[in-house]
C-alpha cells in the first residue's frame, strides 16, 4: 500500500485532537495503513500542506481534525481559479474530530477512531459533488473557497461566527445551541434576494439560507433533509422571517429534520446561486465565517473522490 499523508490540526475540539494524536497514529498503524504526517499551526496551512503533497504525486490526503479542517484540506484539491483538480487521482479520507462533526453525519461515518481508521485501511471510494462560493471578504476583496457539506448566509453565519469566537469546551451541541440563542437574541432578519439558475426564486426579509450539498449543520442541525452528496443540485433552504418565538418553538423540528412542512420553510433545488442584499450578512461556509454577501453559489458535479 502507498504511503498517505495525514493532515492534522491539533487546535480542534479545544485542542482534544492534538492531544488525541499519539492514539490516532497509533491505530492508523494498527489498521495497516502507511502514512506520513504534518501539524498545522496556523490557519490555511492544512490547504497550502495538501497542494503541496499532492502537486509532488502523492494521492491519499486524511484529514484529522473537524468540519473546518476537512474543508482546508478540501482547498487544497483543486486549484482555487478554474476548480481543475491538482492531481486527477487524489483520494480525501477523514478522521472527524471536531466540535460540530457535521459532514459525517451525512455519510453515516463514525465518530469512532478504530472502526475510522479501519474504513480508511478498506479503501473504498465514491465519487462526490461539491460546492464553490466566491463571496466578499472581511476587508471588502473578493475570495472564494469550495466546500463539502453546507454553505449558509443570515443567523447561521453569525452563530459560525459566535461560537469559533468562543470556548467549545462542552462539545458540539451545546455550543452551537447556546450560539444559537445567544445570537437568537440580537439577530434581525435580513433583507436577501436569491437567483437561483438564472431566475430571482425569493426576495425577502430571511432569517437565513443554507445551500446545501450534507445535510447537517451547527452540531448536528439536520437543515437539509433531503440533501444527497451526488445528486447533482444543492438543496436551498429558506427560512422565511421567523420571528424570535416562532425560531424557539421549532428549533427542535430544525434537529430533527421535521422543518421543511412548516410554513415559513422553503425548499429549492438548482446548481446555480446568487445572493445578494444591501445588507451586512455574515457567510457560514463548512462551518468556518470567511466573509460576507454578495455570494455566487456553484455546484461542482462528480469532484472529488472520498474514502468512506
Amino acid at each position: 500500500m502507498e504511503k498517505s499523508m495525514v493532515i492534522v490540526n491539533p487546535v480542534s475540539a479545544n485542542g482534544r485532537t492534538g492531544r488525541n494524536w499519539p492514539r490516532i497514529a497509533e491505530e492508523l498503524k494498527k489498521a495497516g495503513l502507511k502514512f506520513d504526517f504534518q501539524i498545522t499551526s496556523k490557519t490555511k496551512e492544512a490547504t497550502h500542506i495538501a497542494r503541496d503533497t499532492l502537486e509532488k504525486g502523492c494521492r491519499t490526503i486524511i484529514a484529522v481534525g473537524g468540519d473546518g479542517t476537512l474543508n482546508e484540506v478540501l482547498n487544497g484539491f483543486f486549484e482555487p481559479e478554474n476548480g481543475d483538480p491538482v492531481n486527477p487521482e487524489a483520494r480525501l479520507g477523514l478522521i472527524s474530530s471536531g466540535t460540530g462533526r457535521d459532514f459525517i453525519k451525512t455519510i453515516n461515518y463514525s465518530e469512532d477512531i478504530k472502526r475510522a481508521c479501519r474504513t480508511l485501511a478498506r479503501n473504498r471510494t465514491r465519487t462526490i459533488d461539491i460546492g464553490h462560493v466566491r463571496y466578499q471578504s472581511p476587508e471588502g476583496k473578493k475570495d472564494s473557497s469550495f466546500y463539502i457539506n453546507v454553505a449558509g448566509m443570515g443567523m447561521d453565519g453569525e452563530t459560525v461566527d459566535r461560537v469559533n469566537r468562543t470556548t467549545k469546551v462542552f462539545g458540539g451541541k451545546i455550543s452551537f445551541l447556546w450560539g444559537t440563542i445567544v445570537t437568537l437574541v440580537q439577530y434581525r432578519n435580513r433583507e436577501l434576494t436569491l437567483e437561483i439558475d438564472g431566475t430571482i426564486r425569493y426576495h425577502g426579509e430571511a432569517t437565513m439560507v443554507a445551500v446545501a450539498n450534507g445535510q447537517y449543520i451547527g452540531g448536528g442541525m439536520h437543515i437539509a433533509p433531503e440533501a444527497r452528496l451526488d445528486s447533482g443540485h444543492f438543496d436551498i433552504i429558506i427560512v422565511d422571517g421567523m420571528t424570535k418565538t416562532e425560531i424557539m418553538a421549532n428549533l427542535h423540528q430544525i434537529y430533527r429534520g421535521t422543518h421543511l412542512s412548516y410554513p415559513k420553510v422553503y425548499l429549492m433545488r438548482g446548481k446555480h446561486v446568487r445572493a445578494s442584499s444591501n445588507q451586512r450578512v455574515f457567510l457560514n461556509v463548512d462551518g468556518e465565517q470567511p466573509g460576507v454577501l454578495n455570494a455566487e453559489f456553484k455546484l461542482l458535479p462528480q469532484k472529488l473522490k472520498l474514502i468512506c
